[in-house]
């Protein structure tokens, strides 16, 4: 193939892959849930789209999943749950995830009873 052949080849694939990822359209067969030019991360061998799941815990689980953190409950995709002592009460506090649960307590955080 000639010079400009191969350059006419390549323009054409980028073109082809240009319009391909302006339309998201999937690149495999339908239900799967990878898709060419679209957001994908992954949990442990498992690959997941963030925008509708979070990695907690090594498991892949939708972004309003929740769980109990003392007497609250939290969203396990955007908060924590932290072992607080306030002496000599043992409580938690949520805080936003990624803050460090060593943090002094601000507004934006729960203060939470341990129950039992």
């Amino acid at each position: 193939m000639a010079p400009r052949g191969r350059i006419l080849a390549v323009l054409a694939a980028v073109c082809i892959l240009t319009l391909l990822c302006s339309h998201g359209a999937p690149v495999s067969p339908m239900g799967a849930h990878l898709m060419l030019c679209q957001p994908h991360l992954t949990c442990g061998d498992k690959f997941y789209d963030p925008l509708q799941h979070c990695c907690y815990d090594d498991a892949v689980v939708p972004l309003g999943r929740t769980q109990k953190c003392g007497n609250c409950t939290f969203r396990v995709c955007f908060e924590q749950c932290c072992f607080w002592s306030l002496r000599p009460l043992e409580s938690f506090v949520v805080k936003v995830k990624g803050q460090s649960c060593f943090l002094a307590l601000s507004p934006d955080d729960r203060l939470c009873r341990s129950v039992g």
